[in-house]
Protein backbone atom coordinates (compact mmCIF):
# COMPACT_ATOMS: atom_id res chain seq x y z
CA UNK A 1 0.00 0.00 0.00
CA UNK A 2 1.36 3.33 -0.86
CA UNK A 3 2.10 5.73 1.84
CA UNK A 4 -0.87 8.26 0.73
CA UNK A 5 -3.36 5.79 0.57
CA UNK A 6 -2.40 4.71 4.20
CA UNK A 7 -3.08 7.76 5.19
CA UNK A 8 -6.44 8.20 3.42
CA UNK A 9 -7.43 4.32 4.97
CA UNK A 10 -6.29 6.23 8.93
CA UNK A 11 -7.96 9.50 8.20
CA UNK A 12 -11.48 8.20 6.74
CA UNK A 13 -11.09 5.62 9.99
CA UNK A 14 -10.95 8.66 12.04
CA UNK A 15 -14.08 9.84 11.34
CA UNK A 16 -15.76 6.32 11.06
CA UNK A 17 -14.90 5.97 15.27
CA UNK A 18 -16.74 8.90 16.61
CA UNK A 19 -19.52 8.23 14.46
CA UNK A 20 -19.71 4.95 15.55
CA UNK A 21 -19.61 5.98 19.39
CA UNK A 22 -22.19 8.30 18.75
CA UNK A 23 -24.60 5.73 17.06
CA UNK A 24 -23.65 3.69 19.80
CA UNK A 25 -24.78 6.38 22.43
CA UNK A 26 -27.85 7.57 21.04
CA UNK A 27 -29.01 3.83 20.24
CA UNK A 28 -29.65 3.88 24.69
CA UNK A 29 -33.08 4.80 25.59
CA UNK A 30 -33.25 8.35 26.25
CA UNK A 31 -35.18 9.68 29.44
CA UNK A 32 -36.24 13.32 29.50
CA UNK A 33 -35.90 14.94 33.11
CA UNK A 34 -38.33 17.91 33.63
CA UNK A 35 -38.13 19.43 37.05
CA UNK A 36 -39.15 22.85 38.53
CA UNK A 37 -36.68 23.03 40.52
CA UNK A 38 -32.88 24.06 40.10
CA UNK A 39 -30.21 21.58 40.04
CA UNK A 40 -28.75 21.80 42.80
CA UNK A 41 -31.94 22.08 44.71
CA UNK A 42 -33.13 18.61 43.38
CA UNK A 43 -29.83 16.90 43.56
CA UNK A 44 -31.36 14.73 46.42
CA UNK A 45 -34.56 14.03 44.75
CA UNK A 46 -32.82 13.32 41.34
CA UNK A 47 -30.72 10.63 43.35
CA UNK A 48 -33.68 8.63 44.72
CA UNK A 49 -34.68 8.93 40.89
CA UNK A 50 -31.84 7.52 39.62
CA UNK A 51 -31.95 4.68 42.33
CA UNK A 52 -35.57 3.29 41.24
CA UNK A 53 -34.04 3.31 37.82
CA UNK A 54 -31.23 1.36 38.92
CA UNK A 55 -33.09 -1.07 40.81
CA UNK A 56 -35.13 -1.86 37.78
CA UNK A 57 -31.56 -2.42 35.69
CA UNK A 58 -31.50 0.65 34.27
CA UNK A 59 -27.38 2.56 35.05
CA UNK A 60 -27.55 5.93 33.56
CA UNK A 61 -24.56 6.08 30.85
CA UNK A 62 -24.79 2.57 30.79
CA UNK A 63 -27.80 1.69 29.00
CA UNK A 64 -30.16 4.75 29.61
CA UNK A 65 -29.31 8.68 28.81
CA UNK A 66 -30.68 11.51 30.72
CA UNK A 67 -31.55 14.80 29.41
CA UNK A 68 -32.12 17.54 31.71
CA UNK A 69 -34.31 20.02 32.18
CA UNK A 70 -34.26 22.79 35.43
CA UNK A 71 -36.52 25.87 35.37
CA UNK A 72 -34.44 26.86 38.25
CA UNK A 73 -38.55 27.85 39.84
CA UNK A 74 -39.15 29.77 36.89
CA UNK A 75 -42.46 28.04 36.19
CA UNK A 76 -43.53 30.17 32.64
CA UNK A 77 -40.27 28.21 31.38
CA UNK A 78 -41.62 24.46 31.64
CA UNK A 79 -43.70 25.00 28.54
CA UNK A 80 -40.58 25.22 25.97
CA UNK A 81 -38.39 23.01 27.80
CA UNK A 82 -41.33 20.35 27.71
CA UNK A 83 -41.52 21.34 23.86
CA UNK A 84 -37.67 20.69 23.53
CA UNK A 85 -38.10 17.66 24.95
CA UNK A 86 -40.70 16.33 22.58
CA UNK A 87 -38.85 17.74 19.53
CA UNK A 88 -35.91 15.20 20.89
CA UNK A 89 -37.96 12.24 20.40
CA UNK A 90 -37.12 11.24 24.02
CA UNK A 91 -38.62 7.76 24.99
CA UNK A 92 -40.07 9.05 27.96
CA UNK A 93 -40.94 12.04 29.98
CA UNK A 94 -40.31 11.74 33.91
CA UNK A 95 -41.76 14.88 34.98
CA UNK A 96 -41.20 16.02 38.31
CA UNK A 97 -43.17 18.61 40.80
CA UNK A 98 -47.04 19.30 39.50
CA UNK A 99 -45.80 22.13 37.31
CA UNK A 100 -43.59 20.01 35.51
CA UNK A 101 -46.16 17.08 35.07
CA UNK A 102 -48.80 19.75 32.97
CA UNK A 103 -46.55 21.26 31.00
CA UNK A 104 -45.38 17.60 29.57
CA UNK A 105 -48.73 16.82 29.32
CA UNK A 106 -49.79 19.50 27.49
CA UNK A 107 -46.58 19.41 25.30
CA UNK A 108 -47.59 16.18 23.74
CA UNK A 109 -50.10 12.70 23.60
CA UNK A 110 -47.54 10.63 22.09
CA UNK A 111 -44.64 10.03 24.08
CA UNK A 112 -44.92 8.33 27.87
CA UNK A 113 -45.04 10.84 30.57
CA UNK A 114 -44.29 9.47 34.32
CA UNK A 115 -44.58 12.16 36.82
CA UNK A 116 -43.79 12.71 40.58
CA UNK A 117 -47.08 15.25 41.73
CA UNK A 118 -47.86 16.60 44.67
CA UNK A 119 -51.80 16.23 43.65
CA UNK A 120 -54.38 14.51 42.85
CA UNK A 121 -53.95 13.86 39.17
CA UNK A 122 -57.85 13.36 38.12
CA UNK A 123 -58.84 16.77 39.30
CA UNK A 124 -55.20 18.03 37.96
CA UNK A 125 -56.32 16.30 34.27
CA UNK A 126 -53.83 14.47 34.24
CA UNK A 127 -55.14 11.10 34.39
CA UNK A 128 -58.66 10.14 33.99
CA UNK A 129 -58.46 7.63 36.67
CA UNK A 130 -55.96 6.40 38.81
CA UNK A 131 -56.56 2.46 38.36
CA UNK A 132 -56.74 3.14 34.55
CA UNK A 133 -54.65 6.20 33.61
CA UNK A 134 -56.13 5.85 30.04
CA UNK A 135 -53.59 7.80 28.16
CA UNK A 136 -50.15 8.49 27.47
CA UNK A 137 -49.44 9.76 31.42
CA UNK A 138 -49.24 7.78 34.80
CA UNK A 139 -46.72 8.11 37.73
CA UNK A 140 -46.87 9.18 41.35
CA UNK A 141 -49.28 11.22 43.36
CA UNK A 142 -47.01 12.22 46.80
CA UNK A 143 -50.39 14.05 48.16
CA UNK A 144 -48.43 17.12 49.47
CA UNK A 145 -51.70 18.94 48.51
CA UNK A 146 -54.28 17.05 49.96
CA UNK A 147 -52.10 16.60 53.07
CA UNK A 148 -52.36 21.07 53.44
CA UNK A 149 -55.45 20.43 55.03
CA UNK A 150 -54.17 17.74 57.64
CA UNK A 151 -51.45 20.42 58.18
CA UNK A 152 -53.96 22.72 59.72
CA UNK A 153 -55.74 20.53 61.56
CA UNK A 154 -53.24 19.71 63.32
CA UNK A 155 -51.65 23.59 63.69
CA UNK A 156 -55.31 23.65 65.35
CA UNK A 157 -54.76 20.97 67.81
CA UNK A 158 -51.30 22.07 68.96
CA UNK A 159 -53.05 25.79 69.07
CA UNK A 160 -56.67 25.14 70.14
CA UNK A 161 -57.11 28.91 71.22
CA UNK A 162 -56.28 30.71 67.54
CA UNK A 163 -59.09 32.23 65.42
CA UNK A 164 -56.50 33.68 63.04
CA UNK A 165 -55.30 31.02 60.47
CA UNK A 166 -53.09 32.23 57.26
CA UNK A 167 -51.78 30.23 54.14
CA UNK A 168 -49.26 30.87 51.93
CA UNK A 169 -49.39 29.98 48.21
CA UNK A 170 -47.44 30.51 45.19
CA UNK A 171 -49.69 32.44 42.86
CA UNK A 172 -47.59 31.72 40.28
CA UNK A 173 -48.19 28.09 40.77
CA UNK A 174 -51.91 28.54 39.92
CA UNK A 175 -52.24 24.41 39.58
CA UNK A 176 -51.10 24.14 43.21
CA UNK A 177 -52.54 27.22 44.67
CA UNK A 178 -56.22 27.01 43.90
CA UNK A 179 -56.50 23.23 44.88
CA UNK A 180 -54.58 24.41 48.36
CA UNK A 181 -56.49 27.29 49.08
CA UNK A 182 -60.06 25.47 48.33
CA UNK A 183 -58.99 22.62 50.81
CA UNK A 184 -57.76 24.81 53.44
CA UNK A 185 -60.71 27.16 53.30
CA UNK A 186 -62.57 24.50 53.78
CA UNK A 187 -60.93 23.01 57.00
CA UNK A 188 -60.67 26.38 58.15
CA UNK A 189 -64.42 26.89 57.81
CA UNK A 190 -65.43 23.58 59.35
CA UNK A 191 -63.33 24.96 62.74
CA UNK A 192 -64.64 28.29 62.62
CA UNK A 193 -61.40 29.85 61.57
CA UNK A 194 -60.50 32.73 59.77
CA UNK A 195 -58.19 32.26 57.12
CA UNK A 196 -56.04 34.88 55.11
CA UNK A 197 -54.36 33.55 51.73
CA UNK A 198 -50.90 35.11 51.65
CA UNK A 199 -48.94 35.21 48.47
CA UNK A 200 -45.53 35.00 47.45
CA UNK A 201 -43.77 34.07 44.11
CA UNK A 202 -40.36 35.06 45.26
CA UNK A 203 -38.17 35.33 48.33
CA UNK A 204 -37.91 38.96 47.98
CA UNK A 205 -41.82 39.05 48.47
CA UNK A 206 -41.28 37.10 52.12
CA UNK A 207 -40.78 39.97 54.54
CA UNK A 208 -43.76 41.45 53.15
CA UNK A 209 -45.68 38.55 53.90
CA UNK A 210 -44.33 38.69 57.46
CA UNK A 211 -45.07 42.25 57.85
CA UNK A 212 -48.83 41.12 56.92
CA UNK A 213 -48.82 38.03 59.05
CA UNK A 214 -48.51 41.02 61.96
CA UNK A 215 -50.67 43.40 60.87
CA UNK A 216 -53.37 40.91 60.31
CA UNK A 217 -52.94 39.57 64.02
CA UNK A 218 -52.34 36.06 62.82
CA UNK A 219 -51.70 32.98 65.34
CA UNK A 220 -50.80 30.70 63.14
CA UNK A 221 -49.03 29.67 59.32
CA UNK A 222 -49.56 26.79 57.03
CA UNK A 223 -46.86 26.81 54.56
CA UNK A 224 -48.03 25.40 51.21
CA UNK A 225 -46.49 23.52 48.82
CA UNK A 226 -44.15 24.95 45.89
CA UNK A 227 -40.60 24.85 44.72
CA UNK A 228 -40.00 28.58 45.53
CA UNK A 229 -40.69 27.38 49.02
CA UNK A 230 -38.15 24.75 49.16
CA UNK A 231 -35.64 26.70 47.70
CA UNK A 232 -35.97 29.29 50.39
CA UNK A 233 -36.55 27.11 53.59
CA UNK A 234 -33.72 28.76 55.08
CA UNK A 235 -34.93 32.05 54.93
CA UNK A 236 -38.76 31.08 55.29
CA UNK A 237 -37.35 29.35 58.53
CA UNK A 238 -35.75 32.02 60.04
CA UNK A 239 -38.68 34.10 59.27
CA UNK A 240 -41.14 31.91 61.47
CA UNK A 241 -38.20 32.02 64.10
CA UNK A 242 -37.35 35.67 64.07
CA UNK A 243 -40.76 36.72 64.08
CA UNK A 244 -42.48 33.96 66.61
CA UNK A 245 -45.37 32.80 64.14
CA UNK A 246 -46.19 28.99 64.96
CA UNK A 247 -45.61 27.38 61.56
CA UNK A 248 -46.39 23.97 60.06
CA UNK A 249 -44.27 23.17 56.64
CA UNK A 250 -44.45 20.57 54.12
CA UNK A 251 -40.93 19.50 54.60
CA UNK A 252 -39.30 17.77 57.15
CA UNK A 253 -35.65 19.94 57.07
CA UNK A 254 -37.91 23.13 58.16
CA UNK A 255 -38.80 21.50 61.55
CA UNK A 256 -34.89 20.10 61.76
CA UNK A 257 -33.49 24.25 60.92
CA UNK A 258 -35.73 25.30 64.03
CA UNK A 259 -39.21 25.63 62.36
CA UNK A 260 -42.09 24.38 64.87
CA UNK A 261 -43.35 21.47 62.88
CA UNK A 262 -43.53 19.99 59.78
CA UNK A 263 -46.54 16.63 58.43
CA UNK A 264 -45.02 15.46 55.54
CA UNK A 265 -44.83 12.67 53.17
CA UNK A 266 -41.49 10.59 52.04
CA UNK A 267 -40.85 12.70 49.12
CA UNK A 268 -38.15 10.89 48.14
CA UNK A 269 -39.38 7.43 47.98
CA UNK A 270 -42.15 9.13 45.40
CA UNK A 271 -39.14 9.76 43.52
CA UNK A 272 -37.68 6.26 43.76
CA UNK A 273 -41.23 4.90 42.77
CA UNK A 274 -41.29 7.39 39.73
CA UNK A 275 -37.90 5.81 38.65
CA UNK A 276 -39.03 2.08 38.84
CA UNK A 277 -42.38 3.19 36.69
CA UNK A 278 -39.61 5.09 34.03
CA UNK A 279 -37.71 2.08 33.49
CA UNK A 280 -41.33 -0.02 33.06
CA UNK A 281 -41.86 2.12 30.41
CA UNK A 282 -39.06 1.85 28.91
CA UNK A 283 -39.61 -1.79 29.07
CA UNK A 284 -42.38 -1.56 27.14
CA UNK A 285 -45.08 -1.13 29.66
CA UNK A 286 -48.29 0.67 28.60
CA UNK A 287 -48.93 4.43 30.93
CA UNK A 288 -52.57 3.64 30.37
CA UNK A 289 -52.30 0.60 32.05
CA UNK A 290 -50.16 1.25 34.39
CA UNK A 291 -51.92 2.58 38.10
CA UNK A 292 -51.15 5.97 39.21
CA UNK A 293 -49.17 5.02 42.99
CA UNK A 294 -50.08 7.26 45.91
CA UNK A 295 -47.83 8.08 49.03
CA UNK A 296 -48.75 6.01 51.94
CA UNK A 297 -46.11 7.13 54.69
CA UNK A 298 -46.22 10.73 56.32
CA UNK A 299 -44.03 11.84 58.89
CA UNK A 300 -45.18 14.63 61.78
CA UNK A 301 -41.60 16.17 63.10
CA UNK A 302 -42.33 18.58 66.26
CA UNK A 303 -39.26 20.99 67.32
CA UNK A 304 -39.61 20.70 71.18
CA UNK A 305 -37.48 23.60 71.64
CA UNK A 306 -39.51 25.78 69.18
CA UNK A 307 -42.26 25.50 70.94
CA UNK A 308 -40.73 26.14 74.16
CA UNK A 309 -39.58 29.49 73.01
CA UNK A 310 -43.31 29.80 71.57
CA UNK A 311 -44.50 29.36 74.64
CA UNK A 312 -46.41 26.18 73.47
CA UNK A 313 -47.17 23.22 75.47
CA UNK A 314 -47.31 20.58 73.33
CA UNK A 315 -50.25 17.88 74.12
CA UNK A 316 -49.48 14.27 74.43
CA UNK A 317 -51.96 13.55 72.20
CA UNK A 318 -49.59 15.22 69.12
CA UNK A 319 -46.32 14.00 71.00
CA UNK A 320 -47.32 10.72 70.27
CA UNK A 321 -48.37 11.01 67.03
CA UNK A 322 -45.01 12.32 66.42
CA UNK A 323 -42.71 10.24 64.09
CA UNK A 324 -39.62 12.25 65.31
CA UNK A 325 -39.15 15.15 68.36
CA UNK A 326 -36.20 17.21 68.40
CA UNK A 327 -35.50 18.63 71.84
Amino acid sequence: MRRRDFIKVVAGSASIWPFAARAQQSAMPVVGYLSAYASDEGETRLAAFRRGLQEAGYVEGQNVAIEYRWAGNQIDRLPAMAADLVQRHVNVIAATTTPGALAAQAATTTIPIVFEAGSDPVRLGLVANLNQPGGNVTGVNNLAVEITQKRLELLHELLPTANVMALLINPADRALAQVQTREVLSAAHSRGLKLHVLNASSEGEFDGVFADIKRLRVDGLVMGAGSVFVRSLNKLTALTVRHAVPTISLWRDFAVAGGLMSYAPDVLDSYRLAGTYTARVLKGDNPAELPVMQATKFDLVINLKTAKALRITVPTSILGRADEVIE
